[in-house]
């Protein structure tokens, strides 16, 4: 049985870590190499960069974090922000990154995802996914870092997650929208509803608020990663103690 991970997630604006809730009201909430720092040493298993405005502004990620980040952390390290081309996410690798992740890039170009896998290998390729649930039917979102450009694409969920492993996807992180920031627990039913369409690993994201809600997602779903933020950054859950949790009850989590 593969070993499930738990990995935090620092949504980053205008150079300092934020949340939202439902992807709007943006407040800070910490410095992004402190944050980094932290999550490493208390033993996340992975971390998540996402610089959220990038791409609503057509810019990169910032080099200078990626790199500084790198230097302060010794867990593998996935960012995403603006990448759009296989020389960026060349960069964005040669700057300490272990994966890039592509969300509204991949939407407006598909073939990237073709591009960043045949150059890097689908292992470094994520794709990121703000999917929302209107009438009962889960749609993609994208440019979802600012109200002012964020866009419902109209495209099913499911439609574009067998379009994109196709592509060769190596992962999908799958950014439930609904459930973000709220803290009453992970999208089990959008999660199971997809799960028929996915051969990579998955990340669940959006929705953690307490320990039982990682193990009910672990436990009802299919999933390789949960990823959270805002029960991280205000320290209401320390990793350590989500971890012991988790392997008191049996779950398959790195210690």
């Amino acid at each position: 049985m593969l070993t499930k991970r738990i990995i935090p997630c620092l949504d980053v604006k205008d150079g300092v870590v934020v949340k939202g809730i439902k992807f709007l009201n943006h407040k800070k909430v910490g410095s992004i190499i402190d944050m980094a720092k932290k999550y490493s040493d208390e033993g996340a298993d992975e971390l998540v960069f996402y610089d959220i405005s990038a791409s609503t502004k057509d810019a990169l990620v910032s080099k200078k974090w990626v790199e500084e980040i790198a230097r302060n952390i010794n867990i593998p390290f996935c960012v995403a922000g603006g990448i759009n081309d296989v020389e960026n996410a060349r960069l964005i690798l040669n700057s300490g990154a272990d994966k890039v992740s592509v969300n509204s890039p991949a939407i407006e170009n598909p073939l990237l995802i073709q591009d960043l896998a045949k150059t890097f290998g689908s292992q470094c390729v994520t794709v990121g996914i703000d999917s929302m649930e209107i009438d009962g039917k889960y749609f993609i979102y994208s440019k979802t870092g600012d109200i002012k450009t964020r866009t419902n694409t109209k495209i099913l969920t499911k439609d574009w997650i067998k379009k994109i492993q196709v592509l060769g996807a190596g992962e999908i992180v799958l950014n439930c929208m609904n459930q973000d920031g709220v803290k009453n627990g992970y999208d089990i039913n959008q999660l199971n509803y997809l799960k028929s369409s996915i051969k990579v690993p998955l990340i669940a994201s959006g929705g953690a608020g307490s320990k039982i809600d990682f193990y009910d997602v672990f436990c009802k779903t299919n999933i390789s990663g949960a990823l959270a933020a805002s029960v991280f950054h205000s320290n209401d859950i320390p990793i350590k103690d989500l971890k012991n949790y988790l392997i008191k009850r049996n779950i398959n989590i790195r210690k």
